[in-house]
């Protein structure tokens, strides 16, 4: 069984994910790491005109080493070296087989990320589109910040989530929309504990319909 699973960022889709992992056994796959791990490789070529080639550089030679250090691509500025990197056609090429290869594992896995249900994994048994208002978002992100001991300004904070979403949205080589046959989740007023339980009662509905359309067949 794959999963897919989209989204903005601090929608709440990686934790998603994680959880429907858990759930149903499967390996889990954050793929905005892969971006963020070659964005943060490329940090100090940001705004030179030796970016884009450094950032194809390193996403032909991203090592899974590289997504380890969670902490440090998981911070603000590496989400906008992300969005930055991640509108080369290049890099997202150089990045594709290493998704496509995890997702196809025997067994099935649980991938999020920006495209997964329209580019990487069109063919997933499961897609969600995982939502919720920028302010929502900025103050999840602002505390998970805040709990590593890190000072936030909200206000910038917002703006850099809203220009990311922005900058996403224009993204020429890939799909920050919902699939036509995704799931919406919209998570702005939900906690944790119930949007997996609603992200999981979605993923038994639809498996549950698939498998009585096979047997009906």
């Amino acid at each position: 069984m794959i999963i897919a699973v989209d989204g903005p960022a601090a929608s709440g889709k990686g934790t998603l994910a994680a959880g429907l992992a858990a759930h149903y056994r499967l390996p889990c796959l954050d793929t905005g790491l892969l971006y963020r791990a070659v964005g943060q490789a490329v940090a100090l070529f940001e705004d030179t005109p030796f970016f884009e080639d450094k950032a194809i550089a390193a996403a032909l030679c991203l090592d899974a080493a590289a997504l380890e250090d969670t902490a440090l691509l998981t911070t603000a500025q590496a989400g906008v070296l992300a969005s930055k990197v991640a509108v080369i056609a290049q890099v997202r090429q150089a990045l594709f087989d290493f998704q496509r290869d995890f997702a196809t594992r025997p067994g099935g896995a649980v991938l999020d990320g920006r495209d997964i249900g329209t580019k990487i994994c069109p063919d997933a048994d499961v897609k969600l589109f995982i939502k919720a208002d920028s302010k929502a978002r900025m103050e999840r992100r602002a505390r998970q910040l805040e709990a590593r001991g890190e000072t936030v300004d909200r206000y910038a904070l917002y703006h850099q989530i809203e220009e990311r979403d922005a900058r996403d949205m224009l993204n020429p080589h890939g799909g920050f929309y919902k699939a036509d046959d995704a799931h919406l989740l919209d998570t702005t007023q939900l906690s944790i504990e119930a949007a997996l339980r609603a992200a999981i009662a979605i993923v038994d509905r639809t498996m549950a319909l698939k498998a009585g359309g096979r047997s009906s067949s």
